[in-house]
């Protein structure tokens, strides 16, 4: 004869069943997931600063005349040209363990770079490129780095205007490019950089460190296969240690881009020779 197992008793004389149990952990853990989704959705919204207007998803302000400088902009990933011409640029310095040695490598094979300068860096660190930019050219990455796309467009105005006239103290050029940190293009961005009469520059190709991470002539010789004429290159002189990939194979880079041919110009000298459909080289 079977014995019956009494399900244990909820406070008030109720009996948990099995069925109950499992439908109640059923209940509970959708409403986790609906709260989870839910929180994200919040969190989303919560980013854009509702109302759109004058938030960071927003690239007017106010709904009085606007001061939008030349009143239109030029976003660039890439040049559309038939030339050998490739634009090498470094992102996120200038800081003393990485950007000196990027330059006595480009001095030594006389190349010509775009170094888009953290502002606070640029201050913090003037000794390291005052008087070694001739050939070179240099663009506004922000003040110190953060990401502008989650700034509403005045903070990003603020945040641009204070590096931009750092780097035009300390190099004696005003910058004309701006690259925002990590590319993100929020509508702040956008108003700030028309109003400051800035040429926006992405890239079309970017270092791979993290797949070479012992292989500085494999990263290279990689980095020669891809390119195309009119390529904006991204490379950094700052960053974490396997980024030391690329700088420490820069040699061989370029010495197997101008092997096919390539020269290597500034991204306002590239920009200044667009000459068709891209081609492969």
């Amino acid at each position: 004869m079977g014995v019956d197992r009494a399900e244990p008793a909820e406070p008030g004389g109720r009996r948990w069943d099995r069925r109950r149990v499992l439908g109640g952990g059923a209940l509970l853990a959708g409403g986790v997931a609906l709260g989870a989704a839910g929180m994200s959705q919040g969190t989303r919204l919560a980013d854009r600063h509702l109302p759109l207007s004058g938030g960071p998803a927003s690239a007017t302000v106010g709904n009085r005349r606007q001061d939008v400088g030349s009143g239109g902009l030029q976003v660039v990933w890439h040049v559309p040209t038939t030339r050998p011409l490739v634009a090498l640029t470094f992102d996120d310095g200038p800081l003393p363990r990485w950007t000196p040695s990027v330059l006595d490598t480009l001095d030594r094979h006389a190349v010509p770079a775009t170094f888009f300068l953290v502002g606070e860096r640029v201050r913090r660190h003037a000794g390291l490129i005052r008087g070694r930019l001739a050939r070179h050219e240099v663009g506004n990455h922000s003040w110190r780095h953060r990401d502008l796309a989650r700034s509403a467009a005045e903070a990003v105005h603020d945040d641009l205007r204070r590096s931009h006239e750092a780097i035009a103290e300390v190099t004696g050029t005003p910058p004309r490019l701006l690259r925002p940190p990590y590319g993100h293009l929020g509508g702040g961005v956008l108003h700030a950089a028309v109003r400051l009469d800035y040429r926006v520059v992405l890239w079309s190709l970017q270092m791979v460190e993290g797949e070479y991470p012992d292989d500085p002539a494999g990263h290279a010789r990689r980095i020669v296969s891809d390119v195309v004429p009119g390529t904006i290159l991204l490379a950094h002189d700052a960053g974490p240690e396997n980024r030391q990939v690329a700088l420490r194979g820069l040699d061989t880079m370029i010495t197997g881009l101008r092997a096919r041919g390539y020269t290597f110009v500034t991204v306002s000298e590239l920009l200044a020779h667009p000459t068709g459909s891209r081609t492969g080289g």
